[in-house]
This record gives structure tokens, C-alpha cells and sequence, in this order.
């Protein structure tokens, strides 16, 4: 029986389930891809823990621990443990550590038959290997899929498995209209994910990755990934006005509640200025009201003559040397082939 694991690259790559026992506020700062929490101790338990440890040393916080956690309760934590160990028995335990916590939770499932490896290091040893995967970025080739909005770049990069679909891992599509459903992660949590799926492509050469700002969402890129983006090749996905439009539409706008694009708009009222943004805002009303999709059609376009297309243009002409081909989804296909090997998934 493993007691412990220290292969931290496997765990992160195989995207092995795993029970953090941490307390519920720890595990919302940031958490591993495939975890669930079960804690230990709740918030106010650990806080109660941690003051003793404090105040009177390791023994009597242990002391403190046991009797907050004893008889029905503890069987009660014991119980939610077995049951997700059930459905997924080659799970792994982790605190922060992988000290205290994680071993006492071995132990008292030792009790009922039930032998658990636990992560060595814990969640602090899984946070430093993906710094350290951040830190290798450079020893394969990216390659950069730019385009104006609504080329469809994020459907391109998805018929790849020799890809990096940040947007994805960041819960947010890129832009003022990105903001999806479900909050995005922590910065640690984003970091994570992303290390791991570095981790399951690491095996390709070559691999291609959006054309994204520093920023997504609210989410940074990690510095050595961007900084690699911004030295490798680019190409720039062409589409027809009518098909961006209508793409834009399908992603961003239909079955979107009317007041998230009316607030969406409201955030880059500044710089669309005043008179274009009242004249977007009423185009965007009235199709809202009229519920036609070629109103809907009318303030896209909009938006696209006065707001993405100048800021795309002006980016990209900051990385004119970098651009290798430029084409739209057939012809960029049959590039990628000819000079990098790249075949669709």
C-alpha cells in the first residue's frame, strides 16, 4: 500500500479525483481540477484549532481537534468519505500540507478497511509543481491563431487536440460580451487547470493557442506562457462580415438575458464615446424589444465598425512581423499540415 504519492505531474495530468480535507474557505482560494472538498474541520472548527495551536502548542491543538471531532460527527465525515471513495476508489487525500489532516483522515479510514494514499507535500506541493510546469512553456513550439471577433477562433482551436483553449479554462470568452454563467475560478484554481492541460499536451511539439490579452476576464495569463505568445508565429483566421456577425449572434448573444448585454454594453460605453454608444444602446434596445435576430444583426455590426475591428486592426499591426499566413478555416487547415504537421483531432 502507497502511504503517499509524490508523482505530482501524473496526479495533475490523469486528472485523479481527490479529496481535500481542508476547510471550505482554504479550498475556495484555490483548488485542484478534479477535487472535492469533504473537510476535516469546518471554518469555525479549524479557526478554533488554529487559535489553541497558537496559544498553547501542537498537543493541545490536536487534543482540541479530536474532541470537535468525535463520535457522530466524526463517523458522519468518516461516512462521506466511503461513499465518494465508492464511486471513485482510486482517489487520493490532501490537505494543505499533506501533514496533520490528511494522515489523521488515512487513519480513521484505516479503521473501516479502507487504505487511501494521500498527497505528499499537499496542495502547497501541487501549487509549486504547476509554477514549475509554467517554467518549461519554451521547450515546445506555439503557434498563434489570431482573427477579428467572430471568425470563430475558439471552434478552429477546439478541432485540435494539439491545443490550449484558455478562454475555456478561464470560464470567460475574451471580451466585454465574455462573462459566462458560472464565476470563473481563483487565479490559483485558473493556474491549475491550466497546468494540467499543459501537462496532457506536453507530448506535442507544436501546439496552438488563441491570441489572447494579458488579462481574461479577470484572470491573468501566467507570465511565462504569455511571454511565449508573444514570440511565436501568428496566424490570422479570415471569415466573410455576414458569417462573423452571425456567429457573434449564436455565441454571444442569443438566449443571452437582455439586461447582461445592456450591462455588457455599458462597460465599454467609454470608449465607443458617447453618441455611438446611444446609437448602439437604441439598436440593441429595439431588437430587444422586437426580438428579430436582423435587429440583433444591426448592433453587432455596429460594434464591429466602431469598437472590435479598429482594436483588432491596431493590435495587429503591432505583430505584423509575426504573421506567417493569413486565410480563412480551409486554408489555414491545409497550412498547418504543409509546414507544421498539424492535423485536425
Amino acid at each position: 500500500m502507497v502511504v503517499a504519492r509524490t508523482d505530482y505531474n501524473t496526479i495533475l495530468r490523469e486528472n485523479v479525483p481527490v479529496i481535500d480535507v481542508r476547510a471550505p474557505a482554504e479550498y475556495e482560494r484555490g483548488r485542484m481540477p478534479n477535487s472535492t472538498n469533504i473537510p476535516i474541520l469546518d471554518d469555525n472548527e479549524r479557526a478554533r484549532v488554529g487559535t489553541a495551536y497558537k496559544q498553547q502548542g501542537n498537543e493541545s491543538a490536536v487534543k482540541l481537534g479530536f474532541s470537535l471531532v468525535s463520535g457522530a460527527e466524526k463517523n458522519r465525515r468518516v461516512d462521506l468519505w466511503s461513499r465518494f471513495l465508492r464511486t471513485n476508489p482510486n482517489a487520493l487525500l490532501t490537505c494543505w500540507r499533506g501533514g496533520q489532516r490528511s494522515e489523521i483522515t488515512q487513519q480513521w479510514l484505516r479503521e473501516i478497511g479502507i487504505d487511501v494514499p494521500r498527497i505528499a507535500g499537499g496542495f502547497k506541493a501541487i501549487r509549486q509543481c504547476s509554477l514549475d510546469v509554467f517554467g518549461q512553456v519554451n521547450r515546445r513550439r506555439w503557434i498563434v491563431i489570431a482573427g477579428s471577433t467572430g471568425v470563430g477562433k475558439t471552434e478552429f482551436l477546439n478541432s485540435y487536440s494539439k491545443s490550449i483553449d484558455l478562454e475555456a479554462i478561464a470560464l470567460h470568452r475574451g471580451s466585454a460580451f465574455g462573462q459566462l454563467e458560472t464565476p470563473q475560478p481563483t487565479p490559483v484554481s485558473f493556474e491549475l487547470a491550466l497546468a494540467q492541460r499543459l501537462l496532457q499536451t506536453e507530448h506535442f511539439r507544436s501546439c496552438l493557442i488563441e491570441d489572447e490579452s494579458r488579462t481574461i476576464g479577470r484572470l491573468a495569463i501566467p507570465s511565462q506562457l504569455y511571454e511565449a505568445m508573444q514570440t511565436a508565429p501568428i496566424i490570422v483566421l479570415e471569415d466573410s462580415l455576414e458569417s462573423r456577425i452571425r456567429l457573434t449572434y449564436e455565441y454571444y448573444v442569443r438566449n443571452t438575458d437582455p439586461h447582461k448585454l445592456l450591462n455588457a454594453l455599458q462597460r465599454i460605453q467609454k470608449r465607443l464615446g458617447r453618441e455611438r454608444y446611444a446609437i448602439v444602446k437604441d439598436q440593441l434596445e429595439k431588437a430587444i424589444r422586437e426580438e428579430l435576430d436582423s435587429r440583433h444583426f444591426e448592433w453587432i455590426a455596429s460594434l464591429f465598425n466602431w469598437y472590435y475591428d479598429p482594436m483588432y486592426e491596431y493590435q495587429l499591426k503591432r505583430k505584423l512581423e509575426r504573421i506567417v499566413f493569413k486565410g480563412d478555416a480551409t486554408a489555414v487547415r491545409e497550412y498547418l499540415i504543409d509546414e507544421f504537421q498539424i492535423n485536425p483531432a
